[in-house]
C-alpha cells in the first residue's frame, strides 16, 4: 500500500514539475513574442557617424627603424535616426590605421546617451609616440608623405545599448570606420590654427552594429 502511495506522489511530482515548465516556457515564449514585435514596430536604424575634420599637429615618420609620432585632432559626429529609440554608448575607443595597421594609441570618448534624432560631436585627440610600424608601411608611408597625402582610416570600436522607453537592451558591439584623405602637400587647402592646419573632410562612415 505504501508503495502505491509512493509512486502516486513521484507521478504527481512530475505533473507538477511539467505544469511549472510549461508555463515558464509559454511566458517566456510571450515575452520574447512581444519583444519581437515592438522591435519589428519601432524599426531601429543605426546612428549614423560623419568624420567632420582633422587638425595635425604632428606626423612624423623616422626610416630606421621605422617608428611613427603623430597628434592630431578630429571632430565626429554621430546622429540617432531613431525617433523611438535612444542610444547609450557605453564605452568608445577611436584611433586610426594605416594599411591596416594601427598605428595610435587607442582614444578613450566618455559614456554618454543620445535621445531621440538628436547629434553628438566629440573632438578627440589621437596621437602616438615612437609607434613601430612595419617596413613596408613605414616605406609607404614616408612616399605618401613626400607625395603630399596620405590616406588614413579612423576608426572607433566600442559597445551600445538600446532604449524603449523604460527597457535597456543589453550591449551590442559597434565597429565605425571612417576614410581620412589628408593633404599634406597643400596646406592652402586647409586652415592654419597655429602651428597646426586643420582640413575639412566630411566624410561618412560605414557603421556595423
Amino acid at each position: 500500500m505504501s508503495t502505491k502511495q509512493c509512486g502516486h506522489h513521484k507521478d504527481k511530482r512530475k505533473k507538477i514539475l511539467k505544469r511549472v515548465f510549461a508555463t515558464i516556457f509559454v511566458i517566456l515564449f510571450i515575452l520574447l513574442l512581444t519583444f519581437l514585435i515592438i522591435w519589428a514596430i519601432l524599426q531601429p536604424k543605426k546612428p549614423r557617424f560623419i568624420l567632420q575634420d582633422a587638425t595635425i599637429y604632428a606626423f612624423n615618420v623616422t626610416a630606421v627603424p621605422n617608428l611613427l609620432t603623430s597628434n592630431f585632432q578630429v571632430t565626429v559626429t554621430s546622429r540617432n535616426p531613431n525617433s523611438k529609440i535612444g542610444i547609450f554608448y557605453d564605452k568608445l575607443d577611436i584611433f586610426a590605421t594605416y594599411r591596416s595597421q594601427q598605428i595610435t594609441y587607442y582614444t578613450t570618448i566618455l559614456p554618454t546617451y543620445q535621445g531621440h534624432k538628436d547629434t553628438n560631436v566629440w573632438s578627440p585627440f589621437i596621437y602616438g609616440n615612437s609607434i613601430p610600424v612595419a617596413p613596408y608601411n613605414g616605406a609607404a608611408l614616408s612616399q605618401d608623405q613626400s607625395n603630399g597625402d596620405i590616406w588614413l582610416m579612423i576608426k572607433i570600436n566600442g559597445k551600445v545599448k538600446w532604449k524603449v522607453g523604460s527597457f535597456t537592451s543589453g550591449h551590442y558591439n559597434i565597429h565605425v570606420t571612417c576614410p581620412a584623405y589628408i593633404p599634406f602637400g597643400n596646406r592652402n587647402s586647409g586652415i592654419a590654427v597655429g602651428s597646426a592646419v586643420k582640413y575639412q573632410l566630411s566624410t561618412k562612415c560605414q557603421v556595423s552594429v
